[in-house]
């Protein structure tokens, strides 16, 4: 009367069999889809990281540009004093003094706006470069996503 108990006994060996089969297949499913998913990280890394590279590169550059734009600036207006004080050495009246430096104050109100200006464009310069790696990086993105 004891004969159905060996075919369930076989039914659990069979499964007992294919079951590591099975955790294997998903394991190893598991962790190719893991090594795919560090595999888009890093390069997505990878992609920032020489997208930021770029844009420091260039903010350096631009942030050199304009120290040297204000060295320039720096040495013109101090030229520009020197030869208004010789001009001062040189008045021979007080209406003379007014006029050298009422001319001089104009001339450097006029200096001073033209120097700026010329920092400014070149701050813009510098933003807009700085910022084009990214935007560059952002536009391709969205032109994957679409």
């Amino acid at each position: 009367a004891r004969p159905a108990a060996p075919r369930v006994e076989s039914a659990f060996a069979a499964a007992a069999c294919e079951i590591p089969g099975v955790f294997r297949e998903l394991a190893e499913q598991g962790l190719s889809q893991a090594r795919a998913g560090y595999d888009r990280m890093m390069a997505a890394a990878e992609d920032a990281t020489s997208i930021m590279e770029g844009a420091y590169t260039s903010a350096t550059k631009g942030a050199a540009d304009c120290g040297l734009k204000l060295i320039e600036a720096a040495r013109t207006n101090a030229n520009t004093a020197f030869d208004h004080a010789a001009d001062l050495l040189g008045a021979r009246s007080l209406s003379e003094v007014i006029e050298l430096s009422t001319a001089h104050a104009r001339r450097q109100l006029a200096a001073a706006a033209a120097q700026s200006r010329e920092l400014a464009g070149l701050a813009q310069k510098m933003a807009l470069e700085a910022a084009a790696p990214i935007k560059d990086s952002l536009s391709r993105a969205a032109g994957k996503a679409a």
